[in-house]
């Protein structure tokens, strides 16, 4: 964006509790926090909150929490009894806490955005990615987009549609735990293509890596993993390092460590684009003109 980084000092007391002192002032500013709550989720997001009721009590004029990563948002409805939908309740505290609007990068679904009860800009990771895989030399005849389970078949289908249109397969998938998938079949045709795995986020990999193994035994020629999220809790990296990908394509919303790295391992950058999302926020422009 061309701008210096606000000065702030945060600091944990010997205990554990986090202070928060801004250094300059942000009297009647437009303020905007840039803060993932990615592991470690809960210490990220009490700083956040922390960071929000500083400004808040420094009279700033807006409040944006721009959340690259919105943690907690897989837990967005009910599928058994006496569960937490704990997306909703983050997004109460977030708003309780002093934010004015939200902006937020690849929710993991788009009902995410009614919990909360102020004005949420929601921008995708896909342009990024998509302007990689056409810097590459693959055949659009050669090309198959694949969901590594029927949940996410909108968001392939839309990856799909702007990769000249290709087609498109589906893993069909049974989960019989958190963290535990079973992969049980495909629909769609891979044979001698290039598949290219499409999700919002990479855990701990068991079902991407299990959707790859099946699409080699399908006859796939290549496969591609991407993804806007890289969680990469282990095993992740010993599934995605194990021959199965071509290449591994995420962004940076979360931080890599450098311990992660491996040779086919690509990390994009979203710098630009959320730097063009704020700069709009700010000038009171169109955000979706940008996805269109």
């Amino acid at each position: 964006m061309g701008l210096e980084l606000g000065k702030i000092n945060i600091k944990r007391f010997a205990d554990g509790e986090i202070y928060v002192q801004l250094q300059e002032s942000v009297r009647g500013c437009d303020v905007f926090l840039l803060q993932p709550t990615c592991p470690p989720a809960n210490e990220n997001l009490m700083e956040l909150l922390i960071m929000i009721d500083a400004c808040r009590r420094a009279s700033a004029k807006n409040i944006t929490a721009v959340i690259p990563y919105f943690g907690y948002a897989r837990a967005d409805r009910k599928t058994q009894g006496r569960e937490s939908i704990a997306a909703k309740l983050v997004a109460n505290i977030i708003t309780e806490a002093g934010a004015n609007r939200i902006l937020a990068c690849d929710l993991h679904s788009g009902q995410s955005m009614g919990y909360f009860d102020i004005p949420v800009d929601h921008v995708y990771g896909q342009p990024v990615i998509l302007d990689y895989l056409a810097s590459k030399t693959i055949y659009s005849s050669d090309l198959v987009v694949v969901s590594p389970d029927v949940g996410g078949v909108a968001r392939a289908r839309a990856f799909a549609k702007k990769l000249s249109d290709a087609p498109l397969a589906i893993v069909d998938k049974r989960r019989h735990g958190h963290n535990v998938a079973e992969v049980m079949n495909l629909i769609g045709d891979v044979k001698g293509k290039v598949a290219v795995m499409v999700d919002d986020m990479i855990d701990t990999a068991g079902t991407i890596a299990k959707g790859a193994a099946l699409l080699h035994e399908e006859g796939a020629r290549e496969v591609y993993a991407c993804c806007t999220h890289a969680v990469f809790s282990p095993p992740a990296i010993e599934r995605l390092s194990s021959g199965l990908f071509q290449e591994v394509i995420i962004t940076n919303t979360i931080p890599v460590a450098e311990k992660n790295h491996f040779p086919q391992l690509t990390v994009l950058s979203v710098a630009s684009l959320l730097g063009e999302t704020i700069w709009r926020v700010h000038d009171d422009c169109s955000v979706s003109s940008i996805f269109q």
